[in-house]
């Protein structure tokens, strides 16, 4: 047995006859009797105190952490009794991430998780507990997609938690646990006659982003990031090397979304515009930090500015330019007052002009493996989920293939 019991109430003593005597001290009757003792695998002495009249409690307890040190499942108590609301905060401190990237998790537990399971200690989850707070999660009408992402957070922090040597095995790893389920949405590509309808209602400084955008398939912020260095009129291809965004709510210069840098195809109308861009709105040179708003300055000359000479603020984009052009192409109506604003219209978004770039070469028959490449997504996979039913029909592939054959058959000798 590992470790051993301790009788708070006896102690042994000998006499001046050499003979041990059982005498009783001074706790006797009072307290806890017993405590089971072993030093644990960190070196550190562990004890956990029973009752009078359950010492085989207290052996029984003992036995379970031998055996668990010997199977490789050993938890500290202490450490169990950690609550997860403890524990996801500082492993979210710890986390080498992109500080939105943790501004946004730490927002989405605080709300979404802690009020529910926060106060939990590590060692006491059971999957019961999870399904429970998915369904508070449906409960509360917490969107699917919005909930999967919050569930993943909550998934690796206790991951991390069972890493650490808190809980023997992640709730949510086992059958009985789901996460929460999202509706699958088909993208319905923009026609082109709508793509080219926004543009022509766009402000003439930024219907350039439109061709970027919808005939190379940048995002926003790669849109708003793309410096004069990324274009290569000689080869016909366009770098996509790094986007603008915010971190800490301040603008930064920073890699492309997942750090995928990439060559994009530079259609001819694509370069025509921009050249013409270029040539009535000249580039203007900005110094910004890299990555993280404390990072280093660097210096971009970036082919799009706002009016002033800064570079373009997304939210002034969006409620100035983008909104205003969706409602004259008749994408969104117009806001009743100016106290009213525009309406939200996430799906018509700059992203849009991303689907129809990928629902154009899709139609012109380029692998998913070319497209996923020029979008800058982690794999073709992924690319296929959002796109494949925008791919030509396999159906209508063998309609046309045995046509052509009969059709040749019948032709005149």
């Amino acid at each position: 047995m590992a470790g051993h019991i301790q009788d708070r109430w006896f102690k042994t003593e000998t006499n001046a006859d050499g003979k041990t005597l059982r005498v009783k001290t001074e706790r006797h009757g009072t307290g806890l009797r017993y405590r089971a003792r072993y030093i644990g695998p960190d070196g550190t002495e562990k004890s956990k105190s029973f009752s009078d009249g359950q010492k085989r409690l207290a052996e029984k307890w003992l036995s379970t952490i031998e055996a668990d040190m010997a199977r490789g499942v050993y938890v500290d108590p202490r450490a169990s009794q950690t609550t997860f609301q403890q524990y996801a905060e500082k492993w979210l401190k710890a986390l080498q991430a992109d500080p939105n990237t943790l501004e946004s998790m730490n927002s989405q537990l605080r709300l979404h998780a802690f009020p529910y399971i926060g106060s939990r200690p590590l060692g006491s989850f059971k999957p019961a507990h999870i399904r429970e707070w998915v369904a508070q999660l449906k409960t509360d009408g917490i969107p699917g997609a919005y909930a999967q992402i919050i569930y993943a957070n909550v998934r690796g922090a206790l991951s991390a938690a069972v890493d650490d040597g808190h809980l023997t095995r992640n709730p949510c790893s086992v059958r009985s646990v789901k996460a929460p389920t999202a509706e699958a949405k088909r993208i319905a590509p923009w026609t082109a006659e709508r793509v080219f309808s926004v543009q022509r209602a766009m402000p003439e400084r930024y219907q350039a982003m439109v061709d970027l955008g919808a005939g190379c398939g940048l995002r926003q912020g790669e849109i708003l990031g793309i410096a004069v260095d990324a274009v290569d009129f000689d080869s016909d291809t366009l770098h996509v090397v790094q986007q603008l965004k915010l971190s800490q709510s301040k603008p930064v210069f920073a890699p492309p979304k997942g750090g995928k840098l990439r060559d994009v195809p530079l259609p001819g109308p694509v370069a025509d515009a921009l050249r013409a861009h270029m040539k009535r709105f000249p580039p203007v040179e900005i110094t910004l930090p890299w990555k993280t708003a404390d990072g280093p300055k660097v210096t971009r000359s970036l082919i799009f500015a706002a009016p002033g000479g800064n570079h373009v603020w997304r939210p002034n984009l969006n409620e100035e330019s983008w909104k205003p052009a969706l409602v004259a192409a008749g994408v969104i109506p117009a806001p009743e007052s100016k106290r009213d604003g525009y309406a939200a219209a996430r799906e018509h978004g700059m992203h849009a002009l991303r689907h129809f770039y990928a629902s154009a070469l899709l139609d012109g028959g380029e692998n998913i493996k070319a497209v996923s490449e020029y979008l800058g997504h982690s794999n073709a996979a992924l690319t296929l989920r959002i796109y494949a039913h925008l791919m030509p029909s396999s159906q209508e592939r063998t309609r046309t293939a045995i046509a052509t054959v009969y059709d040749r058959a019948q032709e005149p000798g």
